[in-house]
């Protein structure tokens, strides 16, 4: 479990790094620069999708050569970039080019990262051990939210300050990576990689399917922000909902992990989606503060739920010598559908009023829940 805690480590202060940024990004954007909620979120469907195209291939070329650590330091190492471009950023291109960046580093070392997390763990412990990379993860991303919401706190601090300050952990993060010892001559020596689409479990073809097929109703977080925002939370209260939702999901993403691997993948995540369902449709619906505050902690088992439990189920169930092209090609498929997802939000949004996207998203969550339940 060594690289797993490493991983962890690696994970949890390139997180604090970014969760400095992210929740201010929507506010920033739309009350500094001058931003649309539909600029907003074309801004992360296009970072997001573009990057997301780079798992499949980084994953796939993990696999043929079997080296993980050579892209993850490489996707971290990208991270880095993305925090300084952001802190020169003066308009919204500019911070379109930053997270354009910065998710093309989380493209190319999501895959190869997480087919090392499957490496280094026992098979009948593959929940815990990617419920253990995500606590450790959703734990950084929960300290950094708390950093920016006492540094946006301080008079003599902006926006400009907290990105510039986000640089600092995410380089600790690429250094930790050193530490890594990848086990090559234990990993899976294909003569030839072959990826054919019918030879695949069929489970694991229908999960990536209705996938793809929820995503499109899986917009961008920063919806939410901007919801909570338009009901009528302030800058600094915005943060507190998103370290609600942290925290949250650091409790709950390890003992998820444990007991999926008791009870079984599946019923884990058919709960993680009826929880993103009530989330959605509870966002559609709200108009006060009080209410808000919980659907963000709802939001947060949704997420315990799912995120980690998802990539040990294709672990468990994808050829061992694809596994990290499989992994990929899921992250792949999600970050496609994020682009369109996140762009017609923001139209429907525009056009219908801030509940439409809402409703969307909810019914979408509903149909995964109900399909992964009778298909898988």
């Amino acid at each position: 479990m060594w690289n797993v805690i490493i991983l962890g480590i690696t994970s949890l202060l390139t997180d604090i790094s970014t969760e400095m940024v992210y929740p201010l990004l929507p506010i920033y954007l739309t009350s500094r620069l001058g931003a649309t909620p539909l600029i907003v979120g074309t801004i992360e469907g296009i970072a997001e999708s573009l990057a997301s195209l780079l798992k499949v291939f980084s994953g796939y070329y993990s696999d043929k050569i079997k080296k993980r650590k050579t892209f993850a330091l490489a996707g971290y190492g990208f991270s880095i970039i993305g925090k300084l471009i952001l802190y020169l950023a003066f308009s919204w291109p500019m911070v379109l080019a930053a997270r354009v960046i910065d998710r093309f580093g989380k493209g190319i070392r999501t895959a190869p990262r997480d087919a090392l997390i499957a490496e280094s763990a026992k098979k009948e412990e593959l929940g815990k051990a990617f419920g253990l990379h995500r606590m450790m993860d959703t734990l950084g991303a929960a300290i950094g939210v708390i950093i920016a919401y006492i540094l946006l706190g301080q008079p003599n601090i902006n926006y400009n300050n907290i990105f510039l300050f986000s640089l600092i952990p995410a380089f600790l993060g690429v250094l930790a990576l050193f530490l890594i010892k990848e086990k090559g001559e234990n990993v899976i020596k294909a003569k030839k990689l072959s990826l054919e689409w019918n030879k695949l479990d069929n489970r694991l073809k229908m999960f990536l399917i209705i996938m793809f097929i929820f995503t499109l109703g899986n917009s961008s977080n920063q919806f939410l922000l901007l919801k909570a925002k338009n009901i009528g939370f302030n800058d600094r209260t915005v943060i507190l909902l998103y370290l609600i939702y942290n925290i949250i999901y650091d409790i709950f993403s390890y003992p998820a992990g444990v007991i999926s691997d008791k009870i079984g993948r599946k019923r884990m995540i058919v709960l993680g989606y009826l929880a993103y369902s009530i989330v959605y449709f509870g966002f559609g619906l709200a108009k006060m503060p009080s209410t808000v505050w919980i659907l963000f902690g709802i939001y947060g088992l949704y997420m315990a739920f799912t995120e980690g439990v998802e990539k040990a189920f294709i672990a468990e169930i994808a050829p061992e010598d694809v596994r990290g092209t499989m992994i990929g090609l899921h992250a792949t498929l999600v970050g496609i559908g994020l682009f369109p997802a996140s762009f017609l939000a923001g139209v429907l949004w525009n056009i219908f009023g801030a509940a439409a996207p809402f409703y969307f998203g909810g019914l979408m969550g509903f149909l995964a829940a109900v399909g992964i339940w009778i298909l898988i």
